[in-house]
């Protein structure tokens, strides 16, 4: 499995930089709002892919759980991943966080991991900055190329440096702004069909927005909150010496969450996020023999974030697919023990990612520790297939920064 995986990555490192191809016979259809293959009736797959997808995966254990929404959840010391406007609005002085993701264990594979360490200081009662390092390893591998022979060894690994200052602009308003370097090295040194491959770097920001709210809802104290957050916003990379570039996964999200505390002991958080990649639908070309490829969009990040809301050729119903959701719910007994479970939807021509999330949460002390578990839903692997995810974090707080 190991050797297949690695061949798929050196031949993917090049086609990221070309152009995808196949042969059949393929006409739109309108009504479906997508491009036939004849030969089987069915829908041609046009999901919109990015280099750098590792920065889309979510890296703590509570967001886990929760169908990999946080947006607009309380802040916590992970979440620069998904808002670090929410920073600013924390009543705690100073947490950290570390998370650790086996990655692929259901194929018996022991060395792939996703390893987090994030968290947070604030200042005063408006401003905070927060940290955090990212570092995907895909293990000891043979490289080998689409023959079979071995072509060397090596630890392929990519990871992500980040740094955020957040502020309140008012009581119930926060905005954060994230810088951040990201490294990834595939397979340098090697070479495919000639050309060398090299390792990749690229910087990029996040701007995030926080808003809450508090009010009664049926004689419980509720608080709601939304976020959005603009992120990986960056200079686009290449494995080569190509002057064709691949997009980093930018992404629009939109998230709320409505927290009601029912007593002393009980509370429950509903929690819904909207995401949406900021890079253009990819355009599918037919020629007469029936052949068609993707062309890749040629332009400035800015111009594919702004091209992307309306390129679709299926028009609006098109651009909807785009945007996966994500449901979670979260409880709390005490403040000290947490159930949590989500869901996660991806529409299956556009990645086909459906799962049920479920988690546990446990504080104590200054201590506190999350554990999510993933069960798919439809018949498309996912990575995490039957993976426990961990998340251990220590509260160092001195003074509480309440309004």
């Amino acid at each position: 499995m190991k050797k297949n995986l690695i061949i798929l990555l050196l031949i993917s490192i090049v086609s990221i930089v070309g152009i995808k191809s196949a042969s059949a016979q393929t006409s739109y259809d309108p009504t479906r709002h997508c491009y036939i293959d004849e030969s089987t009736d069915e829908c041609i797959p046009n999901t919109i892919l990015s280099a750098l997808p590792f920065l889309r995966i979510v890296p703590d254990a509570r967001g886990a759980a929760l169908g990999d929404a946080g947006i607009a959840i309380s802040a916590d010391p992970s979440a620069m991943h998904f808002n670090a406007a929410k920073l600013a609005m924390s009543e705690k002085e100073f947490e950290l966080s570390t998370t650790y993701t086996p990655w692929l264990k259901n194929l018996g594979l022991n060395d792939i991991y996703l390893a987090y360490l994030s968290g947070y200081n604030k200042f005063d009662k408006i401003q905070a900055i927060g940290y955090s390092i990212r570092y995907f390893s895909l293990g000891e591998l043979e490289y080998r190329n689409n023959t079979g022979d071995i072509t060397g060894t090596g630890n392929p690994s990519e990871f992500e440096v980040a740094l955020s200052y957040a502020r309140k602009l008012s009581n119930k308003f926060s905005a954060g702004l994230t810088g951040k370097f990201v490294y990834s090295n595939l397979a340098e040194g090697q070479r495919v069909d000639g050309i060398a491959i090299e390792s990749a770097k690229a910087f990029a920001i996040d701007i995030s927005l926080f808003y809450k709210t508090k009010f009664d809802l049926g004689g419980y104290k509720t608080k709601l909150n939304t976020g959005l957050t603009i992120s990986n916003i960056g200079s686009p990379i290449t494995y080569t010496k190509s002057t064709d570039k691949d997009f980093l996964p930018q992404n629009l999200g939109l998230g709320t969450s409505l927290d009601m505390q029912f007593d002393d002991y009980n509370s429950i958080s509903f929690i819904l996020d909207f995401n949406k990649l900021l890079l253009p639908t990819p355009v599918l070309e037919i020629d007469s023999s029936g052949t068609y490829r993707y062309i890749k969009f040629d332009g400035s990040p800015i111009d594919a974030a702004l091209h992307s809301f309306t390129d679709a050729e299926g028009g609006f119903t098109e651009e909807l697919r785009e945007i996966s959701t994500s449901i979670g719910v979260e409880y709390w007994y005490d403040k000290q023990f947490a159930i949590r479970a989500g869901y996660f939807y991806e529409h299956p021509l556009k990645g086909d990612r459906q799962f049920l999330t479920l988690g546990l949460g446990l504080n104590y002390n200054v201590y506190g520790m999350s554990i999510s578990y993933l069960v798919p839903t439809n018949n498309t692997r996912n990575p995490l297939d039957g993976t426990l995810r961990f998340s251990f974090s220590m509260d160092f707080t001195k003074e509480r920064f309440k309004e």
